[in-house]
């Protein structure tokens, strides 16, 4: 369902005209014509609030602006954006997921090109390498708000109990299994789209190519596929991390699992009751075969992006919104880190000096920052290309079939259906 913010403020002005707080208001608008633009997201309650909190503060920075707000739970609302772009009925503004570029603007048509707000948009806040993220066919579709990427969580108290040391290499994930596993604990842990990623970094570090060519068509060989399904059964049984059908985050605070490999933006939400019972949980690098290359197989991508419609009215009231949402002050300082590290420059000056960067997300950040990572295709990202890779990886496991077969048969569905 779509919620909009203002009917009751509307209504409360109404009954209320001739009172301090909307007669200025009501005197400035009707001065001059205001222009309603609309502005869409989704997040939990805490997100909506002090989103809620900013666009007052941007309406009343431009009294010329009035701005509708549309946001939801992210339950749903893939599906709502879908019929939204399909009848060119977006919002002005949109929170969007980093897929959507290639799915509704491929040629980067699909949203207003932000290059041609540059007198309103304030660019100079991100580097090159961060607007390529929103570049489509040499248009800027979107900016990136922070940046996201798989990073390695270990519970390094858990660790020091065994007399070890923070692991850096996949063998010396291998010794801590030895050393943990008469306890019923795992040294690491993940879901299916962590696990996932997690192996093609394994499969690219040793066979010294990439899944993807630079053209998005597939590059590993059925033999490479082989190489991960392997070495996810050999994680299993040799009990480094759990099957991801049987994964359970709560084990995190049980502490039945020592890590976990996951988002930079989960880092909050997987860890934060652990540390507050005193654990020191730590970002990692991530995994290696030698412990000096971290980085290489990983991927990263932004977190969400910010874009505007191709069919807004208001492009220069948009750009002045998007504007303000990135690299405002005022944003900075209500958001915090609570949609990942800013990438905007301006943004990250102020939670800086106000103090407000640290936390386990903020060094989980900062590792990722750390390395040269390459960019993330949204393919990868794909839940039935996972599902069908974590599918053969059962029959193998339960000896349904052989690794060979099990490599080629998804090898074949992939490129058939995904590639």
């Amino acid at each position: 369902m779509r919620l909009f913010k203002k009917t009751g403020a509307f209504l409360a002005c109404i009954s209320l005209a001739f009172s301090a707080g909307c007669t200025n208001k009501t005197t400035m608008t009707s001065q001059k014509s205001q222009v309603e633009i609309e502005f869409s997201w989704w997040g939990n309650d805490a997100r909506n609030k002090y989103t809620l909190q900013a666009i007052d503060i941007f309406e009343d920075m431009h009294p010329e602006i009035s701005v509708k707000c549309s946001y939801s739970e992210w339950s749903g609302y893939e599906t709502r954006n879908k019929v939204w772009m399909n009848s060119d009925t977006e919002a002005d503004v949109m929170q969007i997921n980093y897929g959507w570029l290639s799915e509704y603007s491929a040629d980067g048509s699909g949203y207003y090109d932000l290059y041609q707000l540059g007198d309103k948009i304030d660019l100079t806040n991100f580097t090159n390498d961060q607007l390529n993220y929103g570049i489509r066919n040499g248009a800027l579709n979107a900016l990136p708000i922070a940046m996201n990427a798989q990073s390695v969580y270990i519970n390094k108290d858990l660790y020091q109990q065994y007399g070890l040391k923070v692991p850096r290499t996949w063998d010396e994930l291998f010794a801590a299994a030895s050393a943990m596993k008469k306890d019923g604990i795992y040294p690491l842990s993940a879901s299916s789209k962590s696990m996932w990623l997690y192996l093609i970094a394994y499969a690219e570090q040793t066979q010294g190519r990439r899944i993807l060519n630079e053209d998005g068509s597939m590059n590993f060989t059925s033999g490479d596929f082989s190489v991960m399904i392997e070495f996810y059964k050999q994680l299993v049984e040799n009990r480094v991390m759990p099957l991801v059908e049987h994964y359970e985050r709560i084990k995190l605070d049980q502490e039945e699992y020592a890590g976990a490999v996951a988002w930079v933006s989960d880092a909050e939400s997987y860890f934060a009751d652990t540390i507050s019972k005193g654990s020191t949980i730590i970002a990692a690098d991530q995994t290696s075969i030698d412990g000096k290359s971290a980085g290489e197989g990983w991927y990263a991508k932004p977190a969400t992006m910010y874009a505007i419609s191709k069919n807004t009215a208001h492009p220069q009231e948009a750009g002045m919104l998007l504007d303000f949402l990135l690299n405002s002050k005022e944003m900075a300082e209500l958001q915090g880190i609570e949609k990942g590290i800013p990438l905007s420059h301006s943004a990250r000056e102020t939670l800086e000096s106000e103090g407000m960067l640290g936390g386990i997300q903020y060094a989980a950040s900062d590792k990722m920052e750390q390395n040269v990572i390459a960019q993330l295709s949204p393919v990868l990202e794909n839940g039935d290309l996972i599902d069908d890779f974590f599918a053969a990886c059962t029959d193998y496991i339960y000896d349904k079939t052989t690794l060979e077969s099990a490599s080629a048969s998804f090898y074949r569905k992939a490129q058939k259906d995904y590639f």
